[in-house]
């Protein structure tokens, strides 16, 4: 009887112990499940005061007179272009998308386009940016740009000497050379340009083409898609 009663105990001492470990382990999983909770609900909250990436600020102008740009003053959809007349991606852009998007946008009354210069492969890119604001105080700034863009070569950079813009001029119809020649040299050409600089440089822009359409950045030259998507939701945004 001795043997069948420790038995007996051993037993029963073996069910209490099972019985207290199970015990532990609802506490400790039931404080762990609480810390978890409590870890993830400050995890949201930490992530809830994150700011959300938005749009930089538009630097659209809107000036009525402005001669390097297009489209309505009012348009509710603004894309500003920074542009190198040397730069082969800024070439793509404007004779495979722009003159999609100005049959699309511009004509419709959706969409402005504003030119920005931002020359960045050395004096060749300076000369020409000063040759399209004398192409432009003559009200030929597109013609001279799409001029000079459908010259470019399929790869690479464009060679502009002196010579060459002032015969993209006279193709753009540009009657009064001594005038384009003149203007070139004029300082407040120069410092116009160095505002754009400066304004494209202020906001991040460092490479070419760059566009922010409503704020909304896009860099190089997209697809067509990539404009009209970002153009839409631009302009839902508008309403």
């Amino acid at each position: 009887m001795g043997t069948t009663g420790g038995k007996k105990r051993l037993r029963n001492l073996n069910a209490l112990v099972a019985v207290l470990v199970a015990v532990i382990a609802v506490l400790l999983g039931s404080m762990l499940i609480n810390r978890g909770g409590e870890s993830s609900t400050e995890a949201a909250e930490s992530s809830a005061e994150q700011p959300r990436n938005s749009p930089l600020d538009s630097p659209a102008r809107r000036e009525p007179d402005d001669p390097m740009a297009m489209g309505r003053t009012d348009a509710p959809v603004v894309l500003v272009a920074y542009e190198d007349f040397r730069c082969p991606f800024c070439a793509k852009y404007a004779t495979e998308v722009a003159p999609e998007l100005k049959k699309r946008y511009v004509e419709t009354g959706v969409l402005r386009i504003e030119w920005r210069d931002f020359p960045v492969f050395g004096p060749q890119s300076d000369r020409a940016a000063k040759a399209g604001r004398a192409a432009a105080r003559q009200g030929a700034f597109w013609r001279f740009h799409d001029v000079v863009y459908s010259h470019a070569p399929r790869r690479g950079k464009p060679e502009l000497p002196p010579a060459k813009l002032i015969d993209y001029a006279e193709q753009a119809g540009i009657s009064d050379i001594e005038r384009f020649k003149a203007d070139m040299q004029d300082p407040a050409v120069d410092r116009a340009i160095r505002r754009d600089v400066a304004e494209g440089t202020r906001i991040g822009v460092s490479a070419t083409p760059t566009f922010l359409v409503n704020g909304e950045p896009i860099m190089g030259a997209q697809p067509l898609s990539t404009f009209v998507s970002t153009i839409e939701q631009a302009r839902q945004e508008a309403r």
